[in-house]
Formats: structure tokens, sequence, C-alpha cells
């Protein structure tokens, strides 16, 4: 049990809030958990519990904390305080808004919220504005909102909030200054994986020698895709998204190329081209990297690359890339808890031309939900408590 008096807020109980809810639960650091769905759910409290409890991708919260001989880890289903246990761990689950200005973490002493909605993602929006806001969330005993998605600024003419930033654990949490940031973006799965690719080779091999960047990502389907296919919205210009994802290779488009910069500054400079392919999958995917050097008289080797991920692999307390020559496929990397990317070294191809110029090919997995971003997401979110 935490020792900690520190209350964690979840807004949204999606993918990502509640896997966040089983890391943290975990870790054991927090105290309490907090949980904002804003509606009612089931016909009881303990319909909650059980989508909670149980998951189609990655079995059980017991199996999944204590393994195969575990037993039910929730207890104490309260329906009239909203409340049950997680392994000793006390949940409660507020029901009455979803606009964050409403919901009343200080009731409940919540020091720092997860926004897991995917709807408040502009933190220039004022607190109280009428369809909600990010910062709706920072008043009482609130100190810090964390965002598990990129920020998205609707009004491109006014200036970046100064107290709000995009950290990805391992690459540029040394930005983050308590005493300043109030709003802290975790970026995305694919960016996350991604920045971890590349920051070796920039640091490894400057960034004044890459000419160019290309990226695509065979990308697990998601929760905003369509199980059968449907009649698109008013105004909907992406046909595909209203496809099914059940049955079908999609083309569709990542954000990565409007956020990898905040993370990593040199990628101003770097021409760089990002795309996503949704596959039938739940979760697992992989990104697919292709850099462009100036050689400069340099011979880049298949050795040469896998020989700079291998290094920064060993690095000590680095548990976010995991180097292997071993011929994965997705499956492999579910629930792999941990490396924001496993490198397939096997398949590392390098090319060099008479022209001046020569390529890398790298593959990175990521379990896009569990064991690459939420594990990242969760170390962002302690480093923040902790800070």
């Amino acid at each position: 049990m935490s020792s900690n008096k520190y209350i964690l807020g979840i807004n949204g109980l999606g993918r990502i809030g509640k896997l966040t809810l089983w890391n943290q639960v975990g870790r054991k650091f927090f105290s309490e958990i907090v949980i904002n769905i804003g509606r009612n759910a089931g016909t009881k409290l303990e319909d909650i519990a059980y989508y909670i409890e149980k998951d189609s991708t990655y079995g059980s919260i017991n199996r999944y904390l204590y393994g195969h001989k575990s037993k039910r880890l929730i207890s104490d289903i309260d329906e009239k305080k909203n409340s049950f246990k997680i392994d000793g761990i006390p949940v409660t689950i507020l029901k009455e808004t979803r606009n964050p200005a409403n919901i009343d973490w200080e009731a409940y002493g919540v020091n720092y919220v997860l926004d897991a909605t995917g709807k408040f993602l502009d933190p220039s929006i004022p607190s109280d504005a009428k369809n909600g806001s990010l910062r709706g969330h920072l008043k009482g005993s609130v100190k810090k909102v964390i965002v598990s998605a990129p920020y998205k600024i609707k009004d491109k003419n006014l200036p970046w909030p100064e107290d709000s930033i995009t950290i990805v654990m391992g690459v540029n949490e040394n930005e983050y200054d308590p005493s300043k940031h109030n709003f802290i973006s975790a970026a995305s799965c694919t960016t996350t994986c991604l920045s971890h690719m590349l920051k070796p080779l920039l640091k490894a091999l400057g960034s004044e020698n890459v000419l160019g960047v290309t990226m695509c990502t065979i990308h697990a389907m998601t929760g905003s895709q369509q199980i059968l296919d449907r009649l698109p919205k008013e105004g909907a210009d992406d046909l595909r998204k209203n496809r099914s994802v059940m049955n079908n290779i999609i083309l569709t488009s990542t954000g990565v190329s409007k956020t990898l910069h905040l993370i990593i500054p040199e990628m101003k400079n770097i021409g760089f081209i990002a795309e996503s392919i949704r596959v039938p999958i739940t979760t697992g995917s992989l990104i697919v990297l292709v850099v462009t050097f100036n050689n400069n008289k340099i011979d880049y080797t298949k050795e040469m690359i896998n020989d700079i991920y291998r290094k920064y692999a060993n690095v000590a307390n680095n548990n976010y890339i995991l180097y292997t020559e071993e011929q994965n496929v997705s499956s492999d990397i579910v629930g792999l808890l941990g490396p924001a990317v496993v490198i397939e070294g096997h398949d590392t191809y390098t090319l060099n031309s008479h022209t001046g110029v020569s390529q890398a090919v790298i593959h990175g997995w990521y379990d896009n939900e569990m064991g690459s971003f939420t594990n990242v997401l969760s170390d962002l979110i302690l480093k923040i408590a902790t800070s």
C-alpha cells in the first residue's frame, strides 16, 4: 500500500484512461485514484468495475499484476459512495459532468489530473469556456494537468502558452520546469516511439548530417474507427475513416509531424514526412523509419546503425530502448511493459550511393496501448508528482 498522500484524478475511462489506472494501481504510488466518467454507465457500479477488471486485449487486471495464479483484486464495492478498491487502492467514480471546470476534484483532494478524454487539447482556451477547457481542471487542490494526447491549438494566431509543454520521458524530460509548466502533454504513442528511434541517431551521427526523414507507422486500429461501414457525417472529408476497421487496410493521417519538433528541436531543420496505415489488429504497431544522410565519405552500414541502438539500450537507467535481433511479429510486443520502442536489428538496411547520400531503414515495434505508451505516460505522471 502506498504511504503517499498524493491523489490522482483521471478524466476519461477509454483505452488510455483504463490502462493508466491499471499501471498506477500496480505502482502503488498514489494513495487514492478518482476517475471522472461524466455520465452513468451500465445499471450499477459493478458494471463499471467489470469494465475496469477485464480487457479483451490484455486479459484481467489481476493477471496483469500477479500472473495466472492471482485472484480477483476488486473489492468493497459501495454503490452509495460510488467507490471500490483495486488491490487495496481506493477508487472513486464521478459521473456528474464532463466539463473540467465543473468537476469537483478538490472535494476528493486530487493533486494531479490526467485528462485522457482526447476532447480537451487546447491549452489556450480559458477555463470558463462554455464547452469546457483543459484549464478548467487547474483549481483548488489540483497542481498539474497531464494530457494523454498532443495539443491542438485552434487559433494559430495566439502565442504558445508559456505554462504548457510537451514531454516524452527519456527524450526531453529535463525541459520540464515545475515552477513554470502546469500543463504537460505526453504527445502520442507514435511520437513516443519515433522520438526514441531518432534521438540516438541524431546524437551519434549529428543532425547536420541528416538530410531527410520519412516515417510510416503500421498502426493497430483505434476506437475512433468504425466496425462496419457508416455514412460519413456532414463535412467529413476523409471517407476512409467510415469504412470497416475489421477487414481493411486503411490509409490515414498522423499528427507526428506537428509534434515531433516540440520534443526534438533539431527536427525543425530536417525534412520530414509521416504517414500512417491502420491494420485490423487491436494493438502492437510498427514504425518503418527511413533516414537519408549526407554521407561525407562515411560508410553507413547495418552494423554501424545497429551498434548505435545497442549502446543506447545498454546505457544505465535507459529502459526505453530495447534492441533485439529476434524475428518478432506484432503479437510478441503486446504487453511488453517498459520499452518505448523495440528495435528490430535483424531487419535494418543501409544503402550507400555514389550521389553523396546514404540511406538507412530501421524498424521499431511498439505496443501503442499498454506496454509502450501508457507505461511511458505513467512514468511522466510520477516524475511530475515527485518534482
